[in-house]
């Protein structure tokens, strides 16, 4: 067995990498042993982990076509303004271009909603809608809004969230054959789930606050002010009291005073964060 896979695998299932050398030989007997408990407990570990990474990326995008129809069908259809499309592409694409995964084809979208709200399909399909965009006052903030989204991509949150289903069980790439029958259905029973979570229950609160932490380190290696992502956490905490809250961010997304906090916390790590770019100005007049 490879070294660096066992001990990855090791670290996945939980189990101790430092021990006496007459406990780590017993234990790497037992580990051999597949009716060992430590067997077991490796090879639910290496299954769960292979629920999310084994899926292609043709199938990830399939996947989040499908649910992009369904962020369609609740917050509206994309604005008609072709300028603001596009300068919120240019952005969201500097961006992801420095996030944890650069190397898939991002698509973001403004749509015609008085919600507000973002959220990510998976495989890159990034939503925004013209409330949430309206509440912003620089293109630090728009591509600290879109990092944060493009954070839970590069990071495969949704997919994570259901990583349990039975659908992913040996499923590599989705084709037409996988969607009769049994797994047809299990594919729609997914699909179902994932909406749940991203339209209406909201992703794991770690989740959440890894997609900040991730978005400030992407914005920052964009060369914006990291602190854009919380500027627009305060501008959504001014309008809580009176925004919609059913579908928004204050429904699927932690409280806003616990991410604040920690992003405040965060900015630490960025001392030369006020020599970077804002663009107050260009965004006032693209954002139109």
């Amino acid at each position: 067995m490879d070294r660096r896979k066992f001990i990855l695998g090791l670290a996945a299932a939980g189990l101790p990498l430092a021990l006496p050398g007459s406990v780590m030989a017993g234990f790497l007997d037992n580990l051999l042993d597949p009716n060992s408990k430590e067997s077991k407990l490796f090879s639910g570990a290496k299954s769960v982990l292979a629920s999310s990474q084994q899926l292609d990326y043709k199938s990830e995008r399939t996947i989040g076509e499908r649910l992009a129809v369904e962020g369609f069908r609740r917050y509206g259809m994309p604005v008609q303004s072709k300028g603001l499309q596009h300068y919120v592409n240019l952005v969201g694409m500097a961006s992801a271009s420095n996030s944890p995964r650069p190397n898939i084809p991002y698509r973001f979208v403004v749509v015609d909603s008085d919600i507000q709200n973002a959220f990510a399909c998976p495989g890159g399909i990034i939503f925004v809608s013209s409330a949430l965009v309206s509440l912003m006052r620089t293109e630090a903030q728009l591509s600290g809004i879109l990092s944060h989204e493009i954070g839970h991509v590069a990071l495969r949150h949704a997919l994570k969230s259901i990583q349990r289903s039975q659908f992913f069980n040996g499923v590599g790439q989705i084709t037409a054959a996988t969607m009769k029958g049994d797994k047809g259905a299990q594919f729609e029973s997914m699909i179902g789930d994932m909406q749940n979570v991203l339209f209406d229950k909201g992703l794991d609160k770690n989740m959440e606050y890894e997609a900040d932490a991730s978005a400030m380190e992407t914005a920052y290696r964009t060369g914006y002010n990291p602190a854009g992502l919380t500027e627009t956490l305060y501008a959504l905490e001014k309008v809580e009291t009176t925004s919609k809250k059913k579908g928004s961010w204050f429904s699927t997304h932690p409280p806003l005073p616990s991410r604040i906090a920690k992003n405040q916390a965060a900015m630490r790590k960025y001392p030369d964060a006020a020599t970077l770019a804002v663009l107050t100005d260009r965004f006032k007049t693209q954002s139109k």
